[in-house]
């Protein structure tokens, strides 16, 4: 028996398109890598693209992940200290070696290496380097001598020229030379030793460290020059790019200046050590805590995203202002320690 079909049937209800997405989905199976050829031997060349993909999304943000690290740390202070040794000088070394050692030297780094990415931390340690270096050549010229006519030391000497060297010297720099050459940290390790070497010697009685109210200020008056420069930069950055939400140079300026807020921070803080009984004589004591912490409110700023906002603007902060008010507070105290030191 056969039954002819009822063309008078009302057809069946299509499926709806929910049903249709459905039904999609479930019936979906991923395409596998076709992991041989005609010939049936491996297909080298389809799996190395695709390791070769993973490895770059991977290596880079995990990697600079991993080595990202602006230490802002207050509590950061020198080890081992011997008595007669310099505070500051031992502060100097020890936070070389943290930087360096502890740390990467992400200044140099090429752009093929995970910190190749980073941004703010070459930055801050490029601050940190510029405080150093101003540091060790006031080391020399001032406070590791008796007086102008006198000689000066062998150890600062060397380390003056290691410490003010450019802090993105890679093992090879065609632009340079097409020789390799010693890199940035390198050069930092040996300012490093020589800075340790001085220090032993003076513990020793064999090095001159003149703790004169005459030389502090010297030292305190590059010191405020600088914070004056930086606030300069500042204010003209903001004159030519307040309010543009794409800066991409505004946390380059504002991380250069915390990170040498920050070694000038510890670097004044144990210089209080050091010329303690100048400070007391002169009846700068509260003053000297009070420029001190000063830097270290500055140096602890660290907001998500830095904006350079305009000055007066609702929404958008500027943070460059902020920091700019800190490094104007901080010039004008040393300069009123320093007015003092000279009566």
């Amino acid at each position: 028996m056969t039954f002819d079909p009822d063309h008078g049937a009302a057809p069946a209800a299509a499926p709806s398109l929910w049903r249709r997405a459905w039904d999609r989905v479930r019936a979906f199976r991923p395409a596998m890598p076709r992991a041989t050829t005609s010939s049936g031997r491996w297909s080298a060349w389809g799996w190395a693209w695709r390791a070769a993909l993973v490895v770059a999304v991977l290596y880079y943000p995990l990697g600079s992940l991993v080595v990202e690290d602006i230490d802002d740390d207050p509590q950061f202070a020198p080890r081992n200290v011997t008595p007669g040794e310099s505070r500051a000088v031992a502060v100097a070394a020890d936070l070389v070696d943290r930087e360096v050692n502890v740390h990467t030297w992400t200044p140099m780094q090429p752009f093929f290496m995970p910190s190749g990415l980073l941004d703010n931390m070459p930055n801050f340690q490029r601050g940190v380097a510029a405080a150093l270096g101003r540091f060790s050549t006031e080391l020399m010229d001032q406070l590791g001598r008796t007086r102008g006519s006198s000689q000066t030391d062998r150890d600062l000497e060397q380390a003056r020229g290691f410490l003010n060297e450019q802090p993105n010297i890679w093992v090879w720099q065609p632009s340079v030379s097409l020789m390799p050459s010693a890199t940035s940290a390198q050069k930092y390790r040996a300012g490093r030793e020589k800075l340790l070497a001085y220090n032993k010697r003076l513990a020793a009685g064999q090095a001159v460290f003149e703790r004169r109210a005459d030389n502090l200020q010297a030292l305190l008056e590059r010191i405020a020059n600088d914070t004056g420069s930086d606030s300069a930069v500042i204010d003209q950055h903001i004159i030519e790019k307040a309010g543009d939400l794409f800066d991409a140079r505004c946390d380059d300026i504002f991380y250069f200046n915390k990170g040498r807020l920050y070694a000038n921070y510890l670097l004044l803080r144990e210089l209080g050590v050091d010329f303690e009984n100048i400070i007391r004589e002169k009846g700068l004591t509260n003053a000297w805590n009070g420029t001190v912490e000063t830097f270290r409110l500055a140096a602890e700023l660290q907001p998500w995203v830095v904006w350079n906002g305009y000055p007066d603007g609702l929404l958008v902060p500027n943070h460059l202002l902020a920091q700019g008010f800190y490094l104007l507070r901080a010039r004008t105290q040393l300069r009123e320690i320093s007015n003092i030191l000279l009566k």
